[in-house]
């Protein structure tokens, strides 16, 4: 598949040739749901913490009679029912973390470039050569490009002065390409890439994605050769599968 190609200037440059099974993966909705939760999970601390009446101070004495005063029986002063004492079932530290395979995180990626790419919202410009390191300059590339909402700004590697000048702008973030995520993908409505980064992404995560289908040939199913053991109805099923997988490669 072709990408249009545009200079800082937003005037065109062309096209290129993009691999599809980097930004023409299906969307897997589901899958990507699941990789974000396990991104926003691992960001949570998990320090908070409360007092418990025991670890709260006072409460030494019991706060009157047991009986005699005609009113509810009370052994401290430092029960969940009374101000300033302990907190009943409240947070303790612990670890929110998700182990999300590597796979997954790349798939969820992909699934989401890919999407931004049907959209629209994936603009490719030749470099990121502002004229100098100012938020001026980031503010007129993106005019030029007419990205008036939140943005992604994808380089091949960490560029300091587009850092700088994007630093400012609080819907702006710019990230090398080898730090590319599907959370980052997310959160922006407009990714703007380098050509430089379009190939970093496609030598980094090109082939990830196998295709819908794990047949890539019948070989699987002419290793099944020997139908003498099978009955009519065995044999007519698996020619029926044969057949449907045919269909599948050759409108692929």
């Amino acid at each position: 598949m072709k990408l249009q190609v545009t200079d800082i200037k937003g005037a065109s440059s062309g096209d290129i040739e993009v691999r599809e099974d980097v930004f023409s993966v299906p969307a897997k909705t589901a899958l990507v749901h699941q990789v974000v939760v396990g991104y926003l999970a691992n960001k949570r601390q998990g320090t908070v913490k409360t007092k418990t009446r025991s670890e709260v101070s006072g409460g030494g004495a019991k706060p009157r009679p047991q009986k005699g005063s005609g009113r509810s029986r009370q052994g401290s002063t430092r029960s969940p029912v009374w101000v300033g004492g302990g907190r009943a079932f409240g947070p303790t530290p612990r670890s929110f973390r998700k182990n999300t395979p590597k796979k997954m995180r790349r798939l969820a990626m992909l699934s989401v470039l890919s999407d931004k790419t049907r959209q629209g919202n994936l603009l490719l410009v030749n470099n990121f050569d502002i004229e100098n390191a100012k938020t001026k300059s980031v503010v007129k590339l993106l005019g030029a490009l007419s990205v008036n909402e939140s943005s992604l700004l994808v380089t091949d590697g960490v560029n300091s002065d587009l850092v700088r000048s994007a630093q400012n702008i609080d819907s702006v973030k710019t990230l090398p390409v080898q730090l590319l995520n599907a959370l980052d993908l997310i959160n922006k409505k407009w990714v703007v890439m380098s050509v430089d980064a379009v190939r970093k992404v496609e030598e980094i995560w090109g082939g990830v994605y196998k295709g819908e289908n794990s047949f890539s040939s019948i070989e699987a199913l002419d290793e099944v050769s020997d139908t003498d053991s099978l009955n009519n109805d065995q044999v007519s099923e698996i020619d029926q599968i044969r057949f449907a997988v045919e269909e599948i490669i050759s409108n692929e």
